[in-house]
């Protein structure tokens, strides 16, 4: 299967791409390096991976790029964390928009065209920003308030896109609502502005990260946004891969959404205290404080993960652990040579 991916150069993408091309895949990746700037990848010397410079605004080129291809992966938006949503709060949904607009507009003509099959789209599970129905299962963003969050409006309306695209046009879809990815690879935004959270200087603004160096920078007190109490499902970028790659080839996916998560559920501070311990072991205590909170910090984020386990036999598997073994040592290289 040939499988063109917005979004290429971006965090979750990377995992996705490797995961696509072992699987034999081959696949064309779109990005305008925007966020990161260029960044060399594993697989760019991979025969069967084609990377285009290119916006993912422009319908033409994508029009061009879809004509060869037999799945679309809409991949492309701006993204960031929680200080993002803040930040650019017009831009998210304005830019975002455009992105979706233009991407379904290729999709649809691919379809009627051409030879594509299917659009998969990576949706967030900021659509559930306002749900108070825990854990959350697919279908619960349609009952509960709209998010409040421009960033999470947005992800809603792109998945009425898919609604509208599917019942106009018949575009078969996917929907796959990745939830707090975690991995190696993610560096520095061009646009991000440096925040203070105590002592340390911060650009991520992803909790796994920023605490992660936090703690390897010695702050002590460690400050924490918020109460700490927050729960969320932290889930190894390679586990959302391969959900992503099932939600593109599985039969059972066809006109599906599905949560791709970890089941474990974990608070701030249990993640806070994990790194702690696998940074300094039992030889220092661990010690915090809460900082203010941003607006849009939701306090619960808690997925039912059902669904993909029965229609596409996914889990995601890696532990807490052995995401931070791989983490921590990575974000130490990385402060060492001044990319975070």
């Amino acid at each position: 299967m040939k499988i063109l991916v917005t979004g290429a150069a971006g965090f979750i993408c990377g995992y996705l791409i490797q995961d696509l091309l072992d699987a034999g895949h081959s696949v064309i990746g779109l990005d305008n390096f925007s966020k990161y700037g260029r960044a060399e990848k594993s697989y760019d010397l991979n025969p069967r991976y084609q990377f285009v410079e290119g916006d993912a605004k422009n319908t033409e080129l994508l029009k061009e790029l879809l004509s060869e291809c037999d799945h679309l992966v809409a991949a492309a938006a701006m993204i960031g964390g929680i200080s993002y949503f803040h930040e650019f709060a017009y831009d998210l949904l304005a830019e975002n928009e455009r992105i979706t607009a233009a991407t379904f507009d290729a999709a649809i003509w691919a379809h009627r065209s051409r030879r594509l099959q299917k659009i998969t789209v990576l949706s967030s599970s900021m659509v559930f920003e306002s749900t108070t129905e825990f854990p959350t299962p697919e279908g619960a963003e349609r009952r509960c308030p709209p998010p409040r969050s421009t960033y999470g409006f947005q992800k809603l309306a792109t998945e009425f896109f898919v609604q509208g695209a599917h019942e106009q046009y018949r575009l078969p879809y996917t929907i796959a609502r990745p939830f707090n990815c975690v991995g190696i690879g993610e560096r520095r935004a061009l646009c991000d502005r440096e925040i203070m959270s105590g002592n340390v200087r911060l650009a991520m603004s992803h909790v796994v990260p920023d605490l992660v160096q936090k703690v390897l920078k010695g702050q002590d007190p460690l400050h924490i946004l918020g109460s700490g109490k927050q729960a969320r499902h932290y889930t190894y970028g390679g586990d959302l891969a391969r959900g992503i790659r099932l939600c593109i080839e599985h039969p059972a996916a066809l006109n599906q959404d599905f949560n791709l998560s970890t089941p474990v559920r974990t608070t701030v501070l249990e993640l806070a205290e994990a790194i702690w311990r696998k940074i300094h072991g039992s030889k220092k205590p661990f010690t915090y404080m809460s900082d203010l909170a941003y607006e849009y910090d939701v306090q619960e984020r808690s997925p039912a993960t059902e669904k993909a386990t029965r229609l596409l036999d996914f889990e995601a598997k890696t532990s807490l652990t052995e995401i931070l073994d791989e983490v921590v040592p990575w974000i130490e290289e990385q402060i060492a040579v001044g990319t975070i």
